[in-house]
């Protein structure tokens, strides 16, 4: 017969209670540490950095309103010179020095330029032009630009100009990209010596110069 009438040992009980405890406990921290395991497990993939977008500054006249960035230096007296006794008045922003530093790129003149011819009869690309060209039509969007470029070389330096005149604009207002670079042979290195002079970015330049003309609207 069982002890007191009971037949269940209460020793036993705990006993097994407390096992059963214990088991349940292992388990629960055996899972907890596998999936801390599996989550530092994971690689890490760095996080892609989005460049930051430079700020921009706005200029506007009675005709036209325009951006240009922020780094850009305004010259709100310029004056294209090229036409003798003939200029043709805007206003010009001038690439950072930072952007032509190391490279064969002139931050002195390069730029672009917002000008206005207002007895032109005509509004085309080449009457902005010294040499004889011919101008080419372009469709950006909803604009129409008449194009004409020029590229001139003196003293190992090349000067080169677009110029992207709206059709139809009065005042005939053009848009002129002028880039001013030496000859990148010009840095060659002497023997034994090294340079750190690279070629200037010409494409990004270009985009750079787009943005800015793209941006450009005429007052209504």
């Amino acid at each position: 017969m069982f002890p007191n009438g009971n037949p269940w040992n209460y020793e036993y009980i705990d006993l097994m209670k407390n096992t059963l405890i214990g088991v349940l406990a292992a388990v629960a921290l055996a899972v907890i540490g596998y999936f801390i395991w599996a989550a530092l497990s994971q690689p890490v993939v760095p996080s892609e950095e989005v460049p930051a977008t430079e700020t921009k500054n706005a200029y506007a006249t009675s005709t036209f309103t325009i951006q240009y960035p922020s780094s850009y230096t305004l010259n709100d007296t310029y004056a294209y010179e090229q036409f003798k006794g003939k200029p043709i008045a805007g206003v010009k922003f001038l690439v950072p020095e930072s952007l032509a530093s190391g490279t064969n790129l002139s931050s002195s003149d390069t730029g672009v330029s917002v000008e206005s011819l207002p007895r032109a009869k005509n509004c085309t690309g080449d009457i902005y032009i010294f040499a004889n060209v011919k101008a080419v039509d372009l469709t950006v969007g909803s604009t129409t630009y008449s194009v004409a470029t020029s590229t001139g070389a003196a003293a190992g330096n090349t000067y080169e100009e677009q110029v992207f005149a709206i059709k139809g604009s009065s005042p005939c207002t053009a848009v002129r990209y002028f880039i001013h670079s030496s000859n990148i042979g010009n840095f060659a290195p002497a023997e034994g010596d090294t340079t750190s002079t690279k070629e200037f970015d010409r494409s990004a330049l270009l985009r750079a110069f787009d943005d800015i003309r793209d941006s450009l609207v005429l007052g209504q």
